[in-house]
């Protein structure tokens, strides 16, 4: 087979998980080329090795299933694509991520280099299998990593097949990688990567490389390898999962300055409610929790967890070790708020003493569930604020696998974005976007100082009737009584405070 090969073809992104991964999902299929001489075998009695070149650090696998072209394909429809393709195998669509800002999108370098696209063992019989019934799995030393089907592609194969004969020629013996689902992520020498593909009674059988480390050190006539915090966190999948810090938007770290967390936490959270209904923002409440400490009140940028519905088998690959709840508790950073999706699930704990504990030393705002909390005394005893839906003790697997960090969540009936800025109290919680947090605090400061006048009028005896809301009469005295009785209110709280 690899003897007839005279291109091997790579989609970027075609599995759903890959796009909500990577935080973007293509309108279209797009491809890059990789060499023929890319091209290698293994097996699990036979593993196939692969370099990872000298000074690079970043390996990449990516599980593939991959397609052979049988007979040649030129402007073929959706309907006769599919029998053009003659062999379905599993592939390896390997590379280095420390080349990528060398070849500025071609990824001629970084994933074209000798052995960098294992495929086999075996061969499926295109005609003999539903394309749309096809599963894909990836082992990382003996740990399964990927495990994903067919079934909801963004391009369904035909759809590959027929788009790229529209303007080249699909020869016998190509190969098109049709993209990798989520949980790619970096080999290192030693490790061993299996791939397998089946579908009904075929499969693909394993196919197996074996990392080795690279000896022969780049010349300095080309591109040597480099990389840095953004090339790991898109070679493993997630800040995370690179041993880094989880990151909130830039954009909305700067907006939470310290002034405007003061003028935040100024302000009640009814004013703030009353504001955002103003703009048309009526569903950014957290409902149907309670305090630990309800005569706190906080103010913080989103950090968010989200957990999923317990299925056995995934709670034991997603359940277990250093999984996505001890990730998120263990990043949280000073001044977050970390905040979790539990369905509104109360049967059983999102968080106990030991996790919240870890938070609050890492210096954590609060902590807000719509599930429910264990050890309720020893946590409701922690200085950091728990937002909760009740007490439980059962342990977290009786309902729940912790799934994913830092993605846009559900929370007692709110949308919550990592770097959302949070406001709480004993009047409930709140999620204000933060593009409008600055003009929203200062309407609320202007209209809290409006209602103080009103209060303070209402308690001399005066009717509300033209008051409150105040007509033209009411706002000349109001302003009347801003340049005199505020201004000195004013000055007496700011000499009181420089004391």
């Amino acid at each position: 087979m690899l003897a007839r090969t005279r291109k091997v073809i790579a989609v970027h992104i075609n599995y759903p998980s890959r796009a909500a991964q990577r935080g973007r999902t293509p309108e279209q299929p797009s491809y890059f080329l990789k060499p023929s001489s890319s091209l290698a075998l293994g097996s699990v009695d036979v593993p196939g090795t692969v370099e990872r070149p000298a000074g690079c650090e970043l390996l990449g696998y990516e599980g593939e299933i991959a397609l052979v072209i049988g007979k040649s394909a030129r402007r073929v429809g959706l309907e006769d694509a599919w029998s053009h393709v003659e062999w379905v195998t599993a592939s390896n669509d390997l590379g280095v991520y420390d080349l990528r800002y060398a070849d500025k999108g071609s990824n001629v370098r970084s994933k074209g280099g000798d052995g960098f696209t294992p495929v086999g063992p075996a061969l499926i019989p295109a005609d003999a299998v539903d394309p749309t019934q096809l599963r894909i799995r990836t082992w990382h030393n003996g740990d399964l990593v990927q495990d994903d089907t067919t079934e909801d592609l963004l391009f369904p194969f035909a759809q590959l097949v027929a788009d790229l004969s529209q303007l080249l020629t699909l020869e016998e013996g190509d190969i098109i990688l049709t993209g990798t689902p989520a949980g790619a992520s970096v080999a290192k020498p030693g490790d061993v990567v299996e791939i397998e593909v089946t579908g009904g009674d075929f499969s693909s059988g394993r196919l197996a490389t074996k990392v080795t480390e690279g000896t022969t050190p780049f010349a300095d006539f080309g591109a040597r390898p480099k990389t840095d915090d953004t090339q790991r966190e898109e070679a493993y999948g997630s800040r995370e999962a690179a041993g880094l810090e989880a990151s909130v938007p830039a954009a909305a770290a700067r907006v939470l300055t310290p002034e405007l967390k003061a003028k935040l936490e100024s302000v009640a959270t009814a004013t703030l409610s009353s504001q955002l209904r103003k703009r048309g923002l009526n569903n950014v409440s957290i409902d149907g929790l309670q305090a630990t400490r309800p005569d706190r009140k906080v103010v913080g940028l989103a950090r968010t967890l989200r957990y999923v519905p317990n299925r056995e088998d995934l709670f034991k690959t997603h359940g277990g070790g250093f999984n996505a709840q001890k990730r998120a508790i263990d990043s949280v950073n000073e001044g977050e708020i970390l905040v979790m999706e539990a369905r509104g699930e109360k049967g059983t704990g999102t968080v106990g003493d030991i996790l919240a504990l870890r938070a609050q030393v890492r210096g954590a705002a609060a902590i807000i569930t719509d599930g429910g909390v264990r050890d309720y005394s020893a946590v409701a005893d922690l200085e950091m604020p728990t937002y909760f839906a009740n007490p439980h003790p059962a342990v977290l697997g009786r309902r729940h696998i912790p799934w994913d960090t830092d993605i846009t969540i559900a929370c007692g009936g709110a949308t919550v974005q990592p770097g959302d800025i949070i406001v709480a109290d004993s009047d409930g919680i709140l999620v204000i976007p933060p593009v409008i947090a600055e003009e929203l605090v200062d309407d609320c400061i202007q209209q809290e100082k409006e209602e103080t006048f009103i209060f303070q009028m209402v308690q001399e005896g005066n009717s509300v009737d033209g008051l409150y809301p105040m007509n033209k009469e009411w706002q000349a005295r109001y302003a009347e009584w801003v340049t005199t009785e505020w201004s000195a209110r004013q000055q007496a709280a700011e000499g009181a405070h420089s004391d």
